[in-house]
């Protein structure tokens, strides 16, 4: 039987294939800032990934350090917590250099 763990790893990997939807015709962290819809759908979908890693068990994360999931909480925190101040820029780069490695470190997880 598959565990708690397993199913909050899907559902993470599920979110990212989502941001990496809503930001796949973007170039640049201003023209996905001037699209209402799918900034905002983005932002949530960092807190859902950010809420999911929050409830993976600590012996899960242990397993796995090569994984920041402190980070990945953290910026949960602040997109949550600090949302009109957000620099949209450090967003765009978790875009496109993070989340490209989280989708690969979870799908590895994932197969074995």
């Amino acid at each position: 039987m598959l565990d708690k763990d397993h199913y909050l790893l899907l559902s993470i990997s599920e979110v990212i294939e989502k941001i990496l939807k809503f930001t796949k015709d973007y170039k640049s962290a201003e023209e996905i800032y001037q699209n209402d819809r799918d900034f905002d759908a983005t932002m949530m979908n960092f807190i859902v990934i950010g809420e999911s890693v929050g409830k993976l068990s600590d012996n899960f994360k242990k397993s796995y350090p090569e994984v920041d999931w402190n980070k990945i909480n953290g910026l949960r925190n602040i997109i949550a917590h600090q949302y009109f101040g957000i620099n949209v820029d450090i967003v765009w780069q978790v875009i496109k250099n993070d989340i490209p490695q989280l989708k690969n470190a979870v799908e590895s997880i994932l197969n074995k």
